[in-house]
C-alpha cells in the first residue's frame, strides 16, 4: 500500500509504503522513484538512484530478516533526503562478510552504511525497530 500526500513544494509530505512480501520490494522501489521525480528542485539522477538502492536494501532486509513486513517513510528537506524503515524485529542488522562466491548476500548493510549519513536505529514501535538514514541533497 502506498500513501502519499500533496502539500506545497517547499516541504513535500512524506511518502509512506507498507509491505509484507517480496513483491512489495518492487513497489517500494517504484514509490521511491516517484517520490524523487516529484521533488522540486529535482535531485541529481545519481542521488535518486542511490536513494532507490538504499530503500531496496533496507526493505529487502526487513522482509528477509526483520519479520516479513515493513513500513517505509520517505521525506525531503532542503538539505537531505531521508528514509526510515520500520520492521517488527528488535534485532539490529548485523554485519557479515559478503559472500563473493555462494550468492548468499552480506552486501546490503555495508552498502547502506556507506551510502547514507546519520544512520541510526531506534527501538519501536512496539517490539520492533526503525532504521533512519539520510542522503545529502
Amino acid at each position: 500500500m502506498i500513501v502519499s500526500k500533496v502539500t506545497d513544494s517547499s516541504a513535500p509530505a512524506p511518502t509512506v509504503v507498507r509491505g509484507s512480501s517480496h513483491a512489495s520490494i518492487h513497489r517500494a522501489r517504484e514509490a521511491t522513484r516517484a517520490f524523487t521525480d516529484q521533488l522540486s528542485p529535482s535531485p541529481d539522477p545519481a542521488l535518486a538512484d542511490t536513494l532507490v538502492l538504499v530503500v531496496s536494501e533496507l526493505v529487502t532486509n526487513a522482509v528477509r530478516h526483520g519479520g516479513g513486513r515493513y513500513t517505509l517513510e520517505l521525506s525531503a528537506g532542503p538539505s537531505a533526503l531521508t528514509v526510515a524503515v520500520t520492521d517488527p524485529n528488535p534485532a539490529h542488522p548485523r554485519e557479515r562478510t559478503p559472500d563473493l562466491n555462494g550468492g548468499t548476500g552480506g552486501f546490503g548493510w555495508h552498502m547502506v552504511r556507506d551510502l547514507t549519513n546519520d544512520l541510526t536505529i531506534t527501538p519501536g514501535p512496539g517490539p520492533g525497530k526503525t532504521i533512519h538514514g539520510s542522503l545529502p541533497r
